[in-house]
């Protein structure tokens, strides 16, 4: 079926091409300036006197055809039905006969092209689909009013997207009619015309500033009725208490509280628990705190291999958490309350809902209740772990990367037998620091891998480092349910923690004493007044670019808006967010995700920038592969560290880097070097002549540049240098 189809696009598009070669051919006989169009439409002006009716449809189907074809020269066919025809009668039938041939050449494009180039641009056709269907007509509109781009590239470039053939049709039907009439109107004068410089009269280009603004006139119309709609059954305040309000006081409240506050603005920074939000007190600083420390164990039972003597690490668990909420305090002052109020923020503690897009109603800790109005407000709610619906969870009690830091905090010992849930990166960090302090681990993990958005072979090194470690992971296994039953023996009162998993079909049980649940994060959307103002919520807060909300003047930043949950992303989402709060009056950004990197700090540590092979992959774009071993870097082999790799991704042929993935030592930090180089368009040729200090791991960077450099090299070029050489020593 596909064989065939092939074959009548392949004859088609034969037929289509010797249409266009003929026509050409024509056209080309003919005198395309303003003389030859002057004397044609003399001479045929003698012949339509005699056969009028025929001589329409001859035209209109001229048109058409040329249209169709996608021939640039429909300009002069416009001018000439203007002469021919005059004003209102040559508007007319050029715009049907327009429009027609553009919707031909439109779905022309579709049949031909689109397939091939949806598979080119993978994933980002359908983000450019998807901002046509909800912003298309208007795109398309201002497009037939503006000409920044010839129509024929309009028919062409559009049929490549998935917007409906009638909707295509009258849009350009309507876009295209002042344009239209002001052609006609020229082609009217021809016969005055002494030059085309006649036609950009000052006339005429007042017309086409018009047109020119028209779309943004049209754009400020639709934003203005967009609000009004937004706005229809709430009244406005006249005046309000602060500038700005957020919600929450993690990376993203912070941030937007401390920019308003940085520019003067009035700002109320509203939060439930503890400021700092999830990474300071249960996820990147505490994990950071446990990874140094099982790190350290371990290093105390290898270290023979730096020359020294083994030694079994002693302590207690209990000192381990004590070090660890030490940090968290450590770094609590720079997000304490007395640090922002020092800013001038008003920070208050306690539970804000939404009452109306302007009001927000703070309940506090004592029951009291406190209303204030702002301009604009930030929804900055984070996430909390998701809770899988696993039957008996509830009966065995678990843990998460949240509440662990508080139960385990007095233990002396690390769980005996620790079930860890999820092979994504909490799970990874937290199953492999675990397991170094002495826990038996188990990680189940539903999927066929570990950090399945990674490559195969990251995923692989990363599970092989795991089970070094004595994790036992179990991929490919779903968890079925948890259970309590009696120990071993009949005498045994001890109730054990079971866990069921099922693997291709076979029932598998796991004992244990703890289990912590790691699959994933999902937003807090519930409570905060969202529902009731009709704020679209689907798995995240719905947002545009500029992250806005169904109110433009309610922003969302940080993991409740997603796409992303990085607490450096958070910070960069929160910089537009306030930014556009407070000055979108005058000059609205729309949130950069183009270079986005991430790690996750296992050891060998994972980070990445950009595309990965199986993005790439998927979405249908070529790419070039360059690796360098690590395990060949000084640096990594005088520290001991010698695994892992760099791989890099860019544009066949050039030194455009498409992404970059790092395994090893400071991959974390390694990764920042590439992160600069994307986001400012640097080629690997100015990495490779940067100068990395001797001996770092740093110069793994380089190294994977210089691997790049002999990929590009010209094997016979070398073979010329070569005799070049032998000559001169001749």
């Amino acid at each position: 079926m596909k064989s065939t189809n092939r074959t009548i696009k392949s004859i088609l598009l034969v037929v289509f091409i010797t249409i266009i070669g003929i026509l050409v051919l024509l056209l080309s006989q003919q005198s395309i300036d303003l003389t030859g169009i002057q004397t044609l439409v003399a001479d045929i002006n003698q012949w339509r006197r005699h056969n009028a009716t025929l001589f329409i449809g001859l035209f209109f189907a001229t048109y058409v055809l040329i249209t169709a074809t996608s021939l640039p020269v429909a300009v002069w066919m416009t001018l000439a039905a203007g002469a021919l025809f005059g004003l209102w009668w040559g508007a007319l039938l050029v715009s049907f006969a327009s429009t027609i041939g553009a919707t031909l050449a439109f779905l022309s494009s579709r049949y031909f092209l689109r397939d091939w180039v949806n598979t080119k641009l993978g994933n980002r056709a359908h983000s450019i689909e998807a901002g046509l269907a909800k912003d298309g007509a208007f795109y398309l509109f201002s497009l037939r009013l503006i000409p920044v781009l010839p129509f024929f590239m309009v028919n062409l470039l559009m049929g490549l997207t998935a917007m409906k053939t009638w909707r295509f049709y009258w849009v350009s039907q309507l876009g295209m009619l002042a344009g239209t009439v002001v052609y006609v109107n020229a082609g009217t004068q021809l016969s005055q015309l002494t030059s085309l410089s006649g036609i950009t009269s000052p006339a005429l280009l007042l017309s086409f500033v018009a047109l020119a603004l028209f779309p943004w006139l049209t754009r400020f119309a639709l934003q203005f009725y967009k609000r009004r709609k937004a706005y229809k059954n709430w009244p406005k305040p006249k005046t309000f208490d602060r500038n700005i309000i957020i919600i929450g006081a993690g990376a993203a409240g912070l941030v937007s509280a401390y920019i308003g506050a940085v520019v003067r603005a009035k700002v109320t920074l509203v939060e439930t628990h503890k400021m700092g939000g999830d990474c300071l007190n249960y996820g990147c600083v505490p994990s950071k705190a446990l990874i140094k420390s099982a790190k350290v164990a371990h290093q105390m039972k290898h270290a023979d291999r730096y020359g020294l003597q083994t030694s079994t690490p002693t302590f207690s668990f209990s000192k381990i958490m004590q070090r660890i909420h030490q940090v968290i305090a450590a770094i609590a002052p720079h997000d304490s309350i007395e640090r922002y109020q020092s800013m001038g923020v008003e920070v208050l503690q306690g539970h804000a809902k939404l009452v109306s897009p302007w009001c927000l109603e703070i309940t506090h800790a004592d029951g009291t209740n406190t209303q204030l109005t702002s301009r604009s407000i930030i929804i900055a709610t984070g996430a909390a772990p998701f809770m899988p619906p696993l039957p008996g969870l509830e009966t065995t009690g678990y843990l998460t990367s949240d509440t662990l830091w508080e139960q385990l905090r007095h233990d002396d010992q690390p769980p005996a037998r620790l079930v860890i849930l999820g092979g994504g990166p909490i799970g990874c960090e937290l199953a492999q620091s675990f397991a170094r302090l002495g826990s038996h681990v188990t990680q189940v993990e539903m999927l066929q891998r570990l950090m399945i958005r990674e490559d195969d072979e990251v995923s692989s090194f990363v599970q092989q480092a795991m089970e070094q470690d004595g994790v036992t992971v179990l991929t490919g296994h779903k968890a079925v349910q948890c259970g309590l039953s009696n120990g071993d023996t009949p005498d045994e009162t001890t109730q054990v923690k079971w866990l069921e998993v099922d693997h291709q079909g076979q029932i598998k049980r796991i004992e244990f004493d703890q289990i912590i649940v790691a699959v994933g994060r999902a937003p807090r959307l519930t409570g905060f007044g969202l529902e009731e103002l009709g704020i679209p919520t689907d798995r995240v807060v719905q947002t545009n670019d500029y992250l806005e909300t169904l109110f433009p003047n309610i922003y969302a930043a940080g993991d409740v808006a997603g796409p992303y949950q990085f607490t450096h992303t958070a910070a960069h989402q929160a910089w537009y967010a306030s930014v556009n709060a407070l000055f979108g009056q005058f000059k609205r950004f729309k949130v950069d995700y183009r270079v986005i990197p991430w790690a996750t700090f296992v050891d060998p540590e994972v980070a990445r920038v950009g595309l990965n092979e199986q993005e790439a992959t998927q979405q249908g774009i070529p790419y070039q592969v360059t690796r360098y071993g690590i395990d060949d870097l000084d640096r990594a082999i005088a520290d001991g560290t010698a695994s892992g790799f760099v791989k890099i991704l860019t544009v066949p042929g050039k030194d455009t880097i498409l992404g970059v993935t790092i395994v090893g030592t400071t991959a974390a930090e390694l990764i920042a070097e590439f992160v600069l180089a994307m986001k400012y368009k640097l080629g690997l040729n100015k990495i490779l002549g940067t100068i990395h200090i001797y001996p770092t791991m740093a110069e793994a960077n380089k190294y994977v540049a210089g691997e790049w450099k002999r990929q590009q090299v010209n094997p016979k070029l070398m073979l010329w240098l070569q005799r070049y050489h032998t000559w001169r020593r001749s």
